[in-house]
């Protein structure tokens, strides 16, 4: 039987996704199993994205055998509940998207069909009562769950924030100290095989050529191999998510360290605040249609927590992905796959998702066509759900005091996102589709938060009667409100847990 087994894989760029890319491949596949080549050079900065993450982000911690602690201090992290949206709905409103569930679904029926029955008879106004997440923020509190019976504090998802650069330093070591190799260098040609056109080598600008039987393209936004020499074509969708550009620039870190990313709509973009230990990080993002780069740097300086760390980097992009995200026998991840704006923090997700999907899918040196495909199609609908959801902050907005928002509000939306706006505007409804990442809780969160109406509340609300409805929901308050004041400050338990 012939040996089709890959036995070399090149990854094209460091940066967040390639070390995401080689730490992984070298604890699942190991370097027996195949060798691993990292190309990058300290002449090509990273744009770095990514500082702020989704709970998923856990899962891959633990795939990798990280302490967490350890992780957290090199990176010098914070702890994230959710996302406060400030000036999103209407100028003066906020609210959260925070992780986990609001309340406790009861009898098969969701929480928030309860809430909803509640809130449209005017008894129940403030859904963050009812999130542990939501309550913590407000009070800047964080702690790890702990084997506490039926308390909320027994499940407290949570995610992080961090350096995007410490980050990459730190996979870098962990993938090291697993034999993956790094080669300092430009690359200057990317060759391929003169019979099929798959990649062969790619050849740094010392002469060096350096083969593989899989390449990993993490170029970024250039997409040095998947683009540049594969011609897999870009899905634009600036119609749905305008937002060109982004201006970003770190500030002096203040005393109180929110567990939350905070966003920040503006009359053309928003403006994201992400806490760490060292400093914060803050940027704008914004459609270059209806403002200027001045104007937006303007915007940035005058709202930071403090005094500005470096000068502001402009990064223009155009939302969108690939048309194939695997071409022949190189997969494209992080950026040279695609860029969706980082308002629900998905990025370092697709990374994620993209390798674990690629894993399954994982090919010999035949590279089956059926799995090329099947990839190309899930991943395509990972952005895309992604992006609706994304899209549905910008349309289901009341803000009319712009020439940006009045396109938003009244901008063309995907049919699916359509169909589930339509849904909720009828009995509150909200539902998850198949593997897509937010679940009907994140759905509800934004819907509600940006000031959606329904005709009426879910209709199976009415299994309890409104006596037990109202009882229980008292005491699902009362006991998160119990345990928010249990947490300690978020800046008291990095302290004592992982401060850098």
């Amino acid at each position: 039987m012939t040996d089709n087994r890959i036995r070399s894989i090149v990854i094209v760029g460091g940066g967040t996704a390639g070390w995401m890319a080689a730490a992984t491949l070298s604890r699942i596949l190991t370097t027996e199993y195949a060798s691993i080549t990292l190309i990058e050079s300290d002449a090509i900065g990273t744009i770095g994205v990514g500082e702020a993450t989704i709970p998923q982000m856990a899962t891959f911690n633990r795939m990798l055998g990280l302490d967490e602690d350890q992780f957290m201090r090199e990176t010098q992290g914070t702890f994230k509940l959710g996302i406060k949206f400030i000036d999103w709905a209407r100028k003066g409103h906020i609210y959260y998207h925070p992780f986990g569930k609001y309340g406790l679904d009861m009898k098969g029926v969701s929480f928030h069909a309860y809430f909803m029955r509640l809130h449209q008879m005017g008894e129940a106004p403030d859904i963050d009562q009812w999130s542990l997440q939501a309550m913590a923020s407000r009070d800047n509190r964080f702690m790890r769950p702990i084997d506490a019976g039926n308390s909320p504090l027994s499940e407290i998802p949570y995610a992080f924030h961090f350096d995007a650069g410490l980050y990459a330093k730190f996979l870098r070591n962990y993938s090291e100290e697993r034999r993956v190799v790094r080669r300092e260098g430009m690359i200057n040609e990317v060759r391929l095989r003169g019979e099929d056109g798959f990649v062969q080598s790619v050849v740094l600008q010392d002469g060096s050529e350096i083969e593989g039987d899989l390449f990993i393209d993490c170029s970024g936004f250039r997409g040095l191999i998947i683009e540049q020499t594969l011609k897999a074509g870009y899905t634009d969708w600036s119609k749905y998510l305008p937002c060109n550009r982004a201006i970003a620039v770190p500030c002096e870190s203040i005393d109180e360290w929110t567990p939350y990313t905070q966003s920040t709509a503006h009359s053309a973009g928003w403006q994201w605040r992400i806490p760490l230990q060292h400093r914060i990080g803050n940027g704008h993002v914004f459609c270059s249609e209806f403002m200027s780069d001045d104007e937006a740097t303007s915007i940035l300086l005058a709202n930071l927590d403090g005094k500005p760390l470096a000068d502001p980097r402009t990064v223009p992009f155009m939302t969108g992905h690939r048309n194939k995200l695997w071409v022949k026998n190189c997969v494209a991840l992080g950026l040279s796959g695609g860029f969706i704006e980082p308002l629900e923090s998905t990025a370092i997700w697709l990374v994620q998702s993209g390798l674990s999907r690629f894993l399954t899918m994982f090919p010999d040196r035949n590279f089956n066509q059926a799995d090329i495909d099947r990839y190309n199609r899930i991943m395509t609908t990972d952005y895309e759900e992604i992006r609706d959801f994304l899209v549905l902050h910008y349309n289901a907005t009341e803000r009319d005091d712009s020439p940006f928002w009045d396109y938003c509000r009244n901008m063309e939306i995907p049919e699916r996102l359509a169909e589930k706006m339509r849904v909720f505007r009828t009995h509150g409804r909200c539902f998850r589709e198949n593997e897509e990442l937010f679940n009907d809780t994140s759905w509800f969160a934004v819907m509600h938060g940006q000031l959606m109406t329904s005709q009426s509340y879910d209709p199976v609300a009415d299994i309890m009667s409104l006596e037990e409805t109202r009882s229980r929901l008292d005491h699902i308050r009362e006991a998160i409100a119990n345990s928010a004041d249990y947490m300690p400050k978020h800046k008291d338990f990095v302290r004592e847990h992982c401060a850098a």
